[in-house]
């Protein structure tokens, strides 16, 4: 090989580990703003339901947590595919559409879906989920953290040491059957029971895997640790409004119920939330044990409240 060709070889091998090193090195974030444009939730709701079904998306269920915030869970043909690929896939069927009322305007935003996948250890993209959700909202921008997480660091995310990680979910109850177990949740969100309610359901085909969207309301003041209002004041409090954080889930697989463990739920869309001081996790330190509670009671579990 003549110094020409050596020359030629050394720069691709430069230029393809660069692009590696590049392609490694991609971050990602947990949400995504499709508009930010003057007008109130009431102007824009029933405009965003149809853009969405006009793409493709079937719309399971939707609610207002509080004032000022309305949200539209979807769900289509590729995320229950995905959603069908391991045991605990469930968590993906669900895409979350947030509308939030700040300033005169009103932000759009949802889930990204990539950046879901990956924190559920989907295989694949959902590249055509979040082609169709481009094309019925809009883009302005990926937003979150101040820095995202790499392909990698989002397949084996956890806060910190000792906290949970996807794969250590809470385990709310089990039942003689899967059609029992969802019997059950049904029932009790229902009567809203501990302050819960049903926001949606989707039922995973080909598989046992059905997912519950849960709100929750304090009951009274002294339950306010479980209320997604409080929840959310203590930590959604940057310009662009994480909205599509809620609601919470249980997934019935089987016939057991679990949650993501809400160290593990809360941190991934919030993974630079400080320890403490103000807007910080110390703030909502009970939260955790709190929404274990409800969920467990909802599922009809044995109530089993860990310590922070």
């Amino acid at each position: 090989m003549n110094i020409k060709s050596l020359t030629s070889y050394a720069l691709a091998l430069t230029l393809g580990l660069a692009a590696a090193v590049a392609q490694a090195a991609e971050t990602y974030l947990p949400f995504v703003l499709a508009s930010n444009e003057a007008g109130t939730i009431a102007d824009k709701l029933e405009g965003t339901k149809k853009a969405l079904q006009d793409n493709g998306f079937e719309i399971a269920g939707e609610y207002s947590p509080f004032a000022g915030a309305h949200i539209v869970v979807v769900t289509n043909a590729e995320l229950k595919k995905e959603a069908a690929s391991h045991d605990r896939g469930g968590y993906i069927a669900a895409q979350r559409i947030s509308l939030t009322e700040m300033g005169g305007k009103t932000q759009i935003s949802y889930t990204n879906p990539f950046y879901m996948a990956k924190a559920y250890f989907i295989k694949g993209n959902l590249a055509a989920t979040s082609s169709a959700l481009k094309k019925a909202l809009g883009y302005v921008q990926d937003f979150g953290p101040e820095e995202g997480l790499t392909e990698r660091k989002l397949g084996k995310y956890h806060y910190t040491f000792g906290m949970e990680y996807f794969d250590e979910p809470l385990e709310l109850a089990t039942a003689g059957s899967h059609d029992k177990l969802v019997q059950t949740i049904e029932k009790n969100l229902s009567a809203k029971k501990n302050g819960a309610s049903k926001v949606y359901r989707i039922d995973i085909p080909g598989t046992n895997q059905t997912l519950f969207g849960v709100g929750m309301k304090a009951p009274d003041e002294g339950k306010k640790y479980m209320d997604e209002t409080f929840i959310m004041s203590e930590i959604d409090f940057k310009p662009l409004r994480s909205t599509a954080h809620l609601p919470y889930e249980i997934l019935v697989k089987g016939s057991e119920a679990e949650a993501l463990h809400a160290r593990f739920r809360i941190a991934i869309n919030f993974p630079d939330l400080s320890m403490m001081g103000d807007n910080s996790f110390m703030n909502i330190m009970p939260t955790p044990d709190a929404i274990k509670e409800v969920l467990m009671n909802v599922a009809g579990g044995k109530k089993d409240v860990e310590e922070w």
